[in-house]
């Protein structure tokens, strides 16, 4: 059934065999296991699903697929140049503490992207679509976006701390397959210690609400301690109302990763001044000339 995954990994250069693809049959197991329950068991409030909501995420995933594979393919590149030329040092990839020195900095460096990405609209341009849905699921994590250009060069520290580049590419696949299992609301709230330290599904329920008191919290990939350090953590009082403050209306997957970008055209085009102009593309979502965020473009969090 996978044959086709398998040779299409083995055509990949050792540097950028993704273990993202290799996580997909069991990406497809969970997603298939929570939606029979959903469909078995739903009571109007968890784990809901639709069946265009469903398609529109995983559309997004498989172009997805493609389109991470051409910025990891041109950021290797770069990365392959400072790790050899400008890196002071180069760690072991055997060494324990070069894996914990990735994983740490990858969830760091996610955090701190992850964190702009809510308050630089040019840049939330490109994360919005993940929190375009209106469902809260397996299928939602699958709802990536198609430019990963910030991502590339938020990473550009670690190849400079001597971290070999095809390790930069596994490390953040690592953190990308943690974080399909917190898209759901299946799972209630675990352990105290556990919920204190890593990022979970009652976590990231918060991030993808639209409610007010959970706007731009809990940015963390596998860590929520970033949150709690820097201060945009917020625990899971009442169930979120998820996807964005204005809907798109829409499951057509290109319109819904493009329609900010036309936003911030038409608003630049009609700006009077460089400064407005600056705002609407640099400034927060929902920035208008007047300083305040507008209902209409306030991202859910993400």
């Amino acid at each position: 059934m996978f044959a086709w995954m398998e040779a299409a990994w083995n055509t990949l250069p050792e540097p950028l065999r993704d273990p993202v693809a290799l996580a997909i049959p069991a990406f497809a197991l969970l997603l298939a296991i929570e939606w029979f329950a959903a469909a078995k068991l739903e009571d109007g409030a968890k784990g809901s699903y639709t069946g265009s909501d469903a398609r529109a995420s995983l559309g997004m995933g498989l172009v997805s697929i493609a389109t991470t594979t051409a910025w990891k393919s041109l950021a290797l590149i770069g990365y392959t140049a400072l790790y050899v030329y400008v890196a002071p040092w180069h760690l072991p990839a055997e060494a324990w503490y070069t894996w914990v020195i990735l994983i740490l900095g990858v969830d760091i460096l996610f955090y701190s992207y992850h964190r702009i990405a809510h308050r630089t609209r040019i840049i939330w341009a490109t994360h919005q679509a993940h929190h375009s849905s209106e469902y809260f699921n397996f299928s939602t994590a699958l709802r990536q976006k198609w430019n990963n250009s910030g991502e590339i060069v938020m990473w550009l520290p670690l190849p400079l701390l001597g971290i070999p580049p095809w390790m930069v590419f596994v490390g953040f696949s690592v953190n990308l397959v943690y974080q399909f299992w917190v898209h759901t609301e299946r799972i209630d709230k675990l352990p105290r210690a556990f919920e204190f330290v890593f990022n979970t599904p009652s976590h990231h329920r918060v991030h993808h609400g639209r409610d007010p008191q959970y706007l731009d919290k809990n940015y963390g990939g596998i860590f929520i301690i970033w949150d709690r350090i820097f201060g945009s953590y917020a625990d899971e009082i009442e169930r979120p109302h998820y996807g964005l403050t204005k809907s798109v209306q829409t499951f057509n997957i290109w319109t819904l990763q493009t329609h900010e970008y036309r936003s911030i055209a038409r608003d630049v085009a009609a700006s009077q001044s460089w400064k407005d102009r600056l705002g609407f593309i640099l400034g927060p979502p929902g920035w208008a000339p007047s300083g305040a965020r507008t209902r209409e473009t306030t991202p859910s969090s993400s």
